[in-house]
């Protein structure tokens, strides 16, 4: 039998395997701290939980789960240190607004489970950037050195073993090389009505802002490859998008990402890594044709959502080079059993169009059932176990363009 590694690669590539392995993308705290309070698992479990360490694999196993998407050797692309995270300011009813680690003032609210609203950000001007956030976007090796590689069971620093493993070890589960962020975090510093301004305020500094971030996600890429470490695919994280589409004009993010993406791209495909992901939530399809033109192929977590995201439509415009992992409606793990039969029912049809890992579609929610989630995995594995040796019959209908 094939690895969960080798089968995932292999359907990505349009190869036959011999099953799709039941893949997720984590779970918020909230579900977690639920099931440990149902007893399902242990407070110690949860507690435990992150992506893509061997306390996380083994939760997801537990479950029913073979492997976890989000599962990546990740550099410090971003800023090195981080802000001091402090409150500012406890209000009577106990929220509070505090600066995170990014330099936005949030405003805090006890049991909310959406991202908190920023009330303020520091990063206004070019005295704010110069002497707050460029110095923090130097690039060092210990950016690299430093991030830690799961071995066995433990994670290990790239410098202290975690390299030598990722030159000659061997594993069972995909890994990812994180290639950063080309403009969500530079959002998120700046808050979506701040980057609105800057563009029009002063483009010039947008631009350096943009050109900054990419040339430390560059240089750690570059780091990492040049040791000779060995991954699967390549990652990057946006998040750019809401319910009905961009959070950046597409015309300004070809032009002023595309090329940044391209020159990333080209260097992880000269270390033979051919398979590119992207997390971006939201309605994407605005910029689709950004990434697919400067060498990302792989879309996740292709969020269902109010607008019915599938990689179906996708295949039909853009062909065999945009493959997908996600678009499963996460949302069923709330119903009951005929509900999830017939979401697996309905991702049948986009496992036969090859290139297509299904996974909810984004982490497991606070409504999930237990039983339901585990239902979910053993009905996958005995639906998709060695059903995708027979893909290649619909790959046909969306030739490579």
């Amino acid at each position: 039998m094939m690895t969960h590694r080798e089968a995932a690669m292999r359907i990505l590539h349009y190869e036959s395997a011999d099953h799709a392995p039941v893949v997720h993308f984590g779970f918020l705290a909230e579900t977690l701290n639920k099931w440990a309070r149902e007893g399902h698992i242990t407070r110690d479990e949860a507690r435990a939980y992150a992506d893509g360490t061997p306390a996380g694999e083994a939760l997801g196993r537990k479950i029913g789960f073979d492997l976890c998407w989000h599962t990546l050797f990740s550099p410090q692309t971003s800023l090195a240190p981080a802000f001091q995270r402090r409150v500012i300011e406890e209000r009577p009813d106990g929220s509070r607004t505090i600066m995170n680690g990014e330099g936005v003032t949030i405003l805090e609210v006890p049991g909310a489970g959406s991202i908190q609203p920023d009330v303020d950000h520091l990063l206004k001007d070019r005295a704010a950037w110069e002497e707050h956030y460029k110095p923090r976007l130097r690039f060092s090796a210990d950016r690299v050195r430093k991030a830690k590689v799961r071995v066995g069971d433990q994670m290990v620093p790239f410098d202290e073993g975690g390299a030598e493993f990722l030159r000659e070890g061997e594993r069972d589960y995909p890994l990812g090389l994180f290639c950063g962020s080309l403009y969500g975090r530079i959002r998120n510093w700046l808050t979506l009505e701040g980057s609105v301004y800057l563009l029009a305020d002063d483009e010039p500094l947008l631009d350096e802002m943009i050109e900054t971030a990419a040339e430390v996600c560059h240089r750690c890429v570059k780091t990492a490859l040049e040791s000779g470490a060995k991954f699967d695919f390549a990652h990057f994280w946006e998040d750019i998008c809401y319910r009905s589409g961009p959070l950046i004009s597409p015309r300004v993010f070809e032009a002023k990402i595309g090329p940044h993406y391209r020159r990333i791209t080209d260097l992880v495909h000269q270390y033979g890594i051919d398979i590119v992901s992207l997390d971006c939530d939201g309605k994407i399809d605005a910029l689709i044709p950004t990434w697919i033109g400067n060498g990302v192929n792989t879309m996740f977590p292709i969020e269902v959502g109010v607008w019915d995201a599938s990689i179906e439509p996708w295949r039909k415009q853009y062909g065999r080079e945009l493959r997908g992992v996600g678009g499963m409606n996460k949302k069923i793990f709330a119903r009951d059993h005929a509900t999830i039969d017939a979401e697996i029912e309905r991702l049948r049809r986009l496992v036969d169009l090859g290139g297509f890992l299904p996974c909810p579609d984004h982490r497991i929610a606070g409504d999930a059932e237990w039983d339901n989630v585990r239902y979910y995995c053993d009905r996958m594995h005995e639906v998709f176990g060695g059903y995708v040796a027979q893909a290649s019959r619909l790959h046909r209908l969306y030739p490579t363009r």
